[in-house]
């Protein structure tokens, strides 16, 4: 059996005697091994390695990186509002490279078909490990939360499985997102599994505003002194079902965390570390207002950022989304200040790197029972189907295609989720991709009678948490995402005067604000949605279909960006 790494070297071999512009690619095909990713100039005592946002990928995948992602106010212009091919001239990426693959939408297709999946914890593991094998003494490995979440067997066993690889891949701390839509009592109980800390220190018992989980954990690697502060994602009971945590209350807490930096400090601590789901832009303002924080590790918006991003005294990291990146950053400190810092954002190539052994054991026993449903192949798709983009995405333009057809509606609403496998053209649609993309604990798909002018008010709202200037008004995700009907947005405005010209595009008909449409949806908040799960409606739908090819979808006109 020729393997992938066999291949690529074969075909390297091939394009060297062929010539021609294939070569310099086949090069770069060929340099890429376990030891080039691995390769790192050393500083310093102390090493912290850091992956967000997994969505509980345990084995490799394709996940395609936003080509739209639109910052705004202060944030216009800059990482990780660059994409595509600006993308890989801002950080100086060579296209065509392995790099290029994993950290642009552009040439996507190609260059996934050529450098192959990428992430899956074994793998990782194998990076984590010979890390820790050079500085023993020295790392600390972290998880900025949204694990638990975001797989078939996350959803089967509420969890268990991540939390039975995060303790084999010894995590020494997380924070949370998506875990608390298992529930408060869950929440407990997996916590109660954990080896390692759970840090939420943002999140407080409603009634007497008391501490629900622990905010600051001391570590010492290399003689250092290090505090790690927890933040968990601040608007949880917002963008989640507020019933699955009724009597917990969240919030960005900014005077909670200078208080928490003074404390660390006034206890000795010599770097102070804040693991966030913030989101970046969000910790982006954090970091100018809140003073003595040395390092944010950042999740919550997917960015997967090559370079560290400096706010004053504050060395940003964001490690992308999907077990595709580990982040290792070494860091000199004299006198409880970073004097040299070095950061290298690995992608994680599974075709090159070797499994860890231990690790692999433990996902094939954790998926073991459910590995004959999750490959079961629903159909095919014709056409790339992936999720990311401020607008759409291919796959949830099917999302949105299923409830038009098996809910007979209108119009269709699908949130505007960052998490979800990307399938190739030509491969095979099986269970486990399409709970990639649907894998959630409030799942009915809904069919009621909206107003358009509620159509509108849903599109203004959703639009001023992605765009509003400020962001701490900003909850991460993307736009909304539409089936049935089309409508213009100028990204510029104020909310209420975004949206217009909302048409349905069967009969080209404006959406009048006093008419009433049928509208199907998922993942609603409200406790009293009725409906067949989404995973079910859409898995009926494309065995119904048998081969999908989503065309681009050009219903959404965007202005003012």
């Amino acid at each position: 059996m020729i393997t992938r790494r066999d291949f690529l070297q074969i075909s390297a071999a091939a394009a060297a005697m062929l010539g021609g512009s294939n070569m310099s690619l086949a090069a770069a095909r060929q340099s890429l091994t376990q030891e080039k990713i691995l390769e790192f100039d050393t500083v310093g005592q102390v090493t912290l390695l850091n992956f967000a946002d997994c969505h509980a990928q345990l084995v490799p995948l394709h996940f395609r990186e936003p080509s739209i992602n639109i910052g705004v106010g202060n944030a216009t212009g800059l990482p990780p509002h660059i994409t595509g091919k600006a993308m890989l001239k801002a950080f100086k990426i060579e296209a065509g490279s392995a790099e290029a693959s994993a950290f642009s939408s552009h040439d996507f297709v190609a260059l996934s078909q050529a450098y192959g999946k990428i992430g899956g914890f074994a793998h990782m593991a194998t990076l984590i490990n010979a890390v820790r094998a050079e500085r023993p003494s020295n790392t600390l490995l972290v998880d900025c939360g949204d694990t638990w979440q975001g797989s078939y067997s996350a959803l089967k066993t509420r969890g268990d499985d991540m939390v039975e690889v995060m303790n084999a891949l010894g995590v020494d701390l997380m924070t949370a997102h998506w875990e608390f839509t298992y529930g408060a009592e869950r929440v407990k109980e997996l916590i109660g599994k954990l080896n390692f800390p759970f840090l939420a220190g943002n999140v407080v018992d409603t009634e007497w505003e008391e501490p629900v989980f622990k905010d600051i954990k001391y570590f010492e690697r290399g003689g250092i002194k290090i505090a790690m502060i927890g933040q968990a994602f601040p608007y949880t009971p917002i963008a989640n079902p507020r019933y699955l945590i009724p009597e917990w209350s969240f919030g960005i807490r900014e005077d909670k965390i200078r208080e928490r930096v003074a404390k660390v400090q006034a206890a000795g601590a010599d770097l102070v570390v804040l693991a966030s789901h913030n989101g970046f832009d969000v910790d982006r303002k954090l970091a100018s207002r809140v003073k003595g924080i040395d390092v944010i590790l950042t999740g919550h918006t997917h960015d997967a950022i090559p370079s560290v991003i400096r706010v004053k005294d504050t060395l940003l990291i964001a490690t992308g989304s999907h077990g595709k990146f580990l982040g290792r950053l070494d860091l000199e400190v004299k006198n409880k200040k970073v004097t040299k810092y070095n950061f290298k954002l690995m992608p994680v190539f599974s075709d090159v790197i070797k499994p860890d052994p231990k690790i692999a054991a433990v996902i094939k026993k954790v998926r073991a029972p459910f590995e004959k449903e999750v490959s079961r192949v629903l159909g095919k798709t014709e056409g790339l189907l992936y999720r990311r983009g401020n607008f759409n995405g291919t796959f949830d333009d099917l999302i949105c295609d299923a409830i038009l057809e098996e809910r007979d509606t209108q119009i269709a609403l699908s949130p505007g989720f960052r998490w979800g496998a990307t399938l190739l053209p030509g491969q095979d649609i099986r269970v486990e991709e399409v709970y990639s993309q649907t894998a959630i604990t409030f799942p009915k798909t809904y069919r009621l009678e909206f107003s358009g002018q509620q159509l509108k008010d849903i599109l203004e709202d959703v639009a001023d948490n992605l765009f509003n200037p400020d962001p701490y008004f900003q909850q991460g995700g993307d736009m909304v995402r539409v089936g049935g009907m089309g409508y213009r947005i100028d990204i510029g405005k104020k909310i209420g005067a975004r949206i217009s010209e909302m048409t349905l595009l069967k009969s080209g008909e404006l959406i009048d604000a006093s008419k009433k449409y049928i509208v199907g949806g998922w993942a609603s908040v409200n406790p009293a949605t009725k409906g067949p799960p989404v995973y079910d409606l859409v898995s009926t739908y494309i065995q119904r279909k048998k081969v999908v090819n989503i065309p681009e979808n050009r219903s959404i006109k965007i202005v003012g960006a």
